[in-house]
């Protein structure tokens, strides 16, 4: 419940970090998979899929969960 909240929170925010997020965690593509669907570098999705971790993990222990 925490992290789907979280992750709402994400893609309010950054939509593109958010879809980074599922389809890396939830959908189990690669970088590379993922920078094909979503359009962008390889280097940007592993970029974007760090900072997205950092972020939630942030947000899930602010909420103290």
């Amino acid at each position: 419940m925490a992290l789907d909240e979280a992750l709402r929170r994400l893609g309010d925010l950054d939509g593109r970090k958010s879809r980074v997020v599922e389809l890396r965690y939830f959908g189990g593509l690669t970088v590379d998979e993922t920078a094909e669907v979503v359009g962008v570098s390889p280097a940007t999705v592993e970029r974007e899929w760090k900072l997205a971790r950092m972020w939630l993990l942030r947000e899930l222990e602010k909420d103290g969960r």
